[in-house]
């Protein structure tokens, strides 16, 4: 790699940081907003206008509010706990393709940090990992309530992870590839990945709610069970990264879903407008955002339409539910190919 492209691969790598970071941030504000709208009142309209400036207010509160870490915790755990959910939640996001390529100057960038192989593998890496996060807080805190919630994160999202490995293998099946540039540039055109795998589809986007511990899968942060869940015991900013790494998730959750499974960055019929590259790959990635955003208003409509769900009735799911239907429709499309290719 040379310095031309390290320098664009840099200031490509910031701008996605903040934009993950500013999504994040006002998608706290969205759905104060969706929920408002769901509930017949106004939602946030004090700071700014339409109370546009919410998100930074909340931000202010935390970085304000004193810090205070409980005289029994493990006070370097602690201090790791929210670390770790913060870092794997933006380190997720650099294998995702975010447009085609730009020419500047004679030379073709691409618009993805990183194009690894084995992508798919990164992102499950990063989900694993985010759950040490919530483990070390809850059992840093010393407190049962915070202990019981980060056991519920963990046996949840080990749960589901199974359901949405076998959804990732029949995608694989049908791709070829685990790299998520080649999957994108597969569904070109129309060819989108949730025609051909309509229910992986549907078992990756239940556990993508259960793995981002939202409703109505947010058993780890009951509160009426368990007071507040795994970050019982945090406050101040400590509490925001927790807070900040669920939105995060979300929205890197809805970037992964409409990679896999709606077209990633490839915007229909655009290839007969006669558009420049440059104008094609600008116009593919607000197309791409576009389907982020769709993905992020779905989260937080299930979260303010369907009731929590009793702990049983997540378990019951993740294992006599979408477990047998991810190995049925494993099963269905390898018969399916296999015929396929007998033709």
């Amino acid at each position: 790699m040379d310095w031309t492209t390290l320098i664009f691969k840099t200031i490509f790598l910031i701008i996605i940081f903040t934009v993950t970071l500013v999504v994040a941030m006002y998608s706290t504000y969205g759905e104060r907003k969706v929920a408002a709208f769901m509930q017949d009142r106004r939602g946030p309209n004090r700071a700014g206008l339409f109370g546009l400036l919410q998100p930074l207010a909340d931000g202010v509160k935390m970085f304000m509010k004193e810090e205070i870490i409980p005289l029994t915790a493990n006070r370097k755990l602690f201090i790791i706990g929210p670390s770790i959910a913060m870092t794997t939640a933006l380190l997720t996001g650099v294998v995702i393709p975010w447009g085609g390529s730009l020419t500047i100057g004679g030379r073709e960038f691409s618009l993805q940090i990183a194009d690894l192989n084995i992508g798919i593998l990164y992102v499950f890496a990063m989900v694993s990992i985010g759950v040490y996060g919530i483990m070390i807080g809850g059992w840093a805190s010393n407190n049962k309530y915070a202990l019981l919630g980060a056991i519920r994160a963990a046996s949840q999202m080990i749960s589901y992870e199974l359901a949405m490995g076998m959804s990732i293998i029949a995608l694989v099946l049908t791709t070829g590839s685990l790299s998520l540039h080649d999957i994108v540039a597969q569904q070109h055109g129309m060819h989108w990945n949730i025609f051909y795998q309509p229910l992986g589809f549907l078992v990756f986007l239940i556990c993508a709610f259960a793995e981002t511990n939202r409703a109505p899968f947010d058993l780890p942060e009951c509160e009426t069970e368990l007071i507040g869940g795994y970050h019982t015991e945090y406050s101040s900013m400590k509490l925001g990264f927790y807070l900040f790494a669920e939105y995060i998730n979300m929205f890197i959750s809805s970037a992964v879903i409409a990679t896999l499974y709606f077209g990633g960055f490839n915007m229909p019929f655009i290839d007969g407008l006669g558009l420049s590259q440059n104008t094609v790959t600008l116009l593919g990635t607000a197309f791409f955002f576009v389907k982020i955003f769709s993905m992020i208003f779905l989260f937080m409509w299930i979260r303010w339409t369907l009731p929590r769900f009793r702990y049983d009735q997540l378990m019951n799911m993740g294992w006599k539910g979408l477990i047998p239907l991810g190995m049925f429709n494993i099963l269905a499309t390898g018969i399916y190919y296999f015929f396929t290719e007998l033709k």
